[in-house]
């Protein structure tokens, strides 16, 4: 699997085509370490724990272990236009807004189920929001493709999870496959 194929893979399961992506098709410098100056400290452990609710630990590494937040706050700050950007920030005020006023918490202090609930809750309004040509999409958008972005280009997803050639061989389309075996990184 290579970037674009992992980048179809991500449109097809958000149904909008990755936001930022003409400059995500470019090599990204690291984000290990990154300090963002739009985002602070809550809102990256906001983003780390939308993420971590998204794809969880399980056998294998959760988005907290991949560290995906600040690579999701770089590639809003280089990557996102002005109006893209303020979307993503507004939607981050209505996110924190909409857990007060519905339970009275943090998104930190929700139960898990309520972390899932409400993210499907979103994502089902999202898929509803009015797609304009030039508009920036819903917020909740942006975050499930950074989150499947972030977490699928990881190095401890292409090392631990998938199986990594960095230096490709011979183009094989016979391969054979074997059932349970992982998938290859890109």
């Amino acid at each position: 699997m290579n970037r674009r194929e992992l980048l179809q893979m991500i449109m097809s399961a958000t149904g909008y085509a990755m936001i930022g992506s003409p400059v995500l098709l470019t090599a990204c410098a690291s984000s290990a370490g990154y300090r963002s100056t739009a985002f602070s400290e809550d809102d990256q452990a906001l983003l780390a724990g939308i993420a971590e609710t998204i794809i969880p630990r399980t056998s294998t590494p959760g988005a907290r272990d991949a560290d995906v937040a600040p690579f999701m706050c770089k590639i809003v700050d280089d990557c996102y236009s002005d109006a893209q950007q303020a979307v993503f920030h507004e939607g981050l005020t209505a996110f924190r807004e909409q857990c007060q006023v519905r339970f009275g918490l943090d998104f930190a202090e929700l139960s898990d189920e309520q972390r899932t609930g409400l993210l499907i809750e979103l994502d089902q309004a999202a898929r509803g929001y009015p797609r304009s040509p030039g508009a920036p999409a819903h917020y909740m958008i942006m975050i499930k493709q950074l989150t499947l972005f972030a977490y699928f280009t990881s190095e401890i997803v292409q090392t631990q999870v998938l199986r990594l050639v960095p230096v490709p061989g011979r183009y094989d389309g016979c391969y054979p496959y074997q059932e349970g075996e992982t998938a290859w990184a890109i």
